[in-house]
């Protein structure tokens, strides 16, 4: 069969697919809610793969080799205070806007991700992917890399053995809505007044004892015999 057959019959059967699934679509209609069917998955995969240039891909991480506890820990509140609410703090996208996204954040931990070049995964993290939730967190006024996009690889690297106490860290780091921050300060002030309330306690209980004790005193002189002049 020549090129030409191939190439026809191929656009023949993209041409069904679109047309029965734009007969679902009209019938059911769209929403977020579900999950793409795995022809999107794969067009999506497809056209992100494509849109990715091939020396971008090949580009080595420079921090690699440098994954220490600091440099790991600054990528981990990084990502904590700006990637956590879509993808959470395990990389699961198990989180109130990720699970309701469409399509939904991937699990960072997978091997759909882990198997992506350092250079793939920065590019992503600078350019962000079209027709999705992911932004594009790089700056077009500066040619020059991002040191913290390419700690942020690393930490994605390291995901998958993340610890409870970096979980914990990670916490403190997350963004907090208007709601929450109230609750906090409402949280601290009622700490701070019962923290009050027990050092005025303290401070009586401090000047009843002082008053006992001047009272033993005066007690005991008196009743010390006068001495005869």
């Amino acid at each position: 069969m020549s090129r030409g057959k191939i190439a026809s019959l191929v656009v023949l059967v993209l041409l069904i697919v679109a047309v029965l699934y734009a007969r679902h679509a009209t019938r059911h209609g769209f929403t977020a809610r579900e999950q793409p069917s795995a022809f999107e998955t794969l067009v999506a995969r497809a056209a992100r793969n494509m849109a990715i240039p091939r020396d971008a891909r090949d580009e080595e991480n420079p921090w690699k080799g440098l994954d220490t506890p600091d440099n790991l820990k600054e990528a981990r509140e990084h990502f904590a205070d700006h990637c956590s609410s879509c993808h959470g703090n395990d990389g699961s996208g198990n989180t109130e806007m990720g699970k309701n996204m469409y399509p939904k954040p991937p699990d960072l931990r997978l091997p759909a991700t882990q198997n992506l070049t350092d250079g793939e995964l920065y590019w992503i993290i600078e350019n962000g992917v079209r027709l999705t939730g992911m932004p594009a967190w790089g700056d077009p006024q500066f040619e020059i890399q991002d040191d913290d996009s390419w700690k942020l690889v690393l930490f994605i690297r390291h995901m998958p053995h993340l610890t409870a106490e970096d979980m914990q860290d990670m916490q403190s780091y997350n963004p907090k809505g208007k709601m929450e921050e109230e609750d906090e300060e409402e949280e601290n002030a009622a700490h701070g007044d019962h923290a009050d309330h027990g050092d005025k306690k303290d401070d009586m209980k401090h000047m009843d004892m002082q008053h006992m004790n001047m009272q033993d005193m005066q007690h005991m002189n008196h009743s010390q015999p006068q001495q005869q002049k």
